[in-house]
């Protein structure tokens, strides 16, 4: 696989057969780790806004961010998707990451991000990675997030969403609906996957706002009450299910506090 070209900032890698648009910031791989952020089920690139710069910045590490395919300006996805869509991006992942290079690996996962970056880590042994971010993670379905996401449904087929969406999506019909499909289908209701909260290995930072529309604290009590790894939780209020934007200072605070941690466990071992 022919990696990417950090110096150019941005561009498009294949992965799987797939254009994915990227772009990064701060130093390269072979500098210091790198962040690699997995978007949420609506997400993209441009939708980390200027997130992914205050976190370079306030990390001092790299930062590397990509559309996966059916978001942004990355090809289309294979539709429809699967019940199974976010392990299936799990095991794709290791690939994509192999288009960057780095040697040392955090994940950030945000949303469907999340689940994808928890899976990786319980499904794989990476060498790469060295800790784990998740910010409003899903390990199983909840009747009020279901419902979020019914309501969502309704809201793009009456209001302005899609013109919205369209501003950052090339396709915006096929990317929400290939979202909002999978997760309003009848078998969905029973998709869970935390056990392999239970094989982490690496020390995790869980991301919660304690207002999130589409998940509630049970997601983190799973974590809580099954992970064998250390875990650090940043419950964040007045904010719903998108801390980075709603509370980007608090949780930029919380992102650095964990990943000092990191680093100084290396240096001591």
């Amino acid at each position: 696989m022919r990696r990417i070209d950090w110096a150019a900032g941005r561009g498009i890698f294949e992965s799987d057969g797939k254009g994915l648009e990227w772009r990064r910031w701060g130093p390269p791989p072979g500098d210091a780790p790198t962040i690699a952020l997995l978007h949420e089920g609506l997400g993209c690139v441009a939708l980390w806004r200027d997130f992914p710069a205050r976190l370079a910045e306030a990390t001092g590490l790299g930062v590397f961010a990509w559309s996966r395919a059916g978001y942004g300006q990355s090809d289309p996805a294979d539709l429809p998707r699967p019940l199974d869509y976010l392990s299936r991006e799990a095991k794709i992942l290791p690939r994509a990451l192999d288009a960057l290079g780095a040697r040392e690996i955090i994940l950030f996962g945000h949303s469907d991000g999340a689940t994808i970056a928890a899976i990786h880590a319980g499904a794989h042994h990476d060498p790469r990675l060295r800790g784990l971010i998740l910010m409003a993670p899903h390990f199983f379905t909840e009747s009020m997030g279901l419902a979020e996401i019914a309501k969502a449904k309704t809201a793009f087929d009456t209001t302005d969403l899609k013109h919205r969406m369209a501003q950052h999506h090339r396709d915006a019909e096929a990317t929400f609906r290939g979202w909002n499909d999978a997760w309003l289908a009848p078998g969905f209701a029973r998709w869970n996957v935390a056990e392999v909260i239970e094989h982490w290995r690496v020390p995790v930072l869980a991301i919660q706002g304690l207002q999130d529309q589409y998940g509630t604290l049970a997601q983190i009590r799973e974590i809580e009450r099954r992970s064998r790894a250390p875990v650090t939780l940043a419950l964040i209020d007045a904010c719903r299910h998108a801390p980075h934007l709603e509370q980007p200072d608090r949780t930029l605070a919380a992102v650095a506090d964990f990943i000092a941690g990191l680093q100084q466990v290396e240096i001591n071992e």
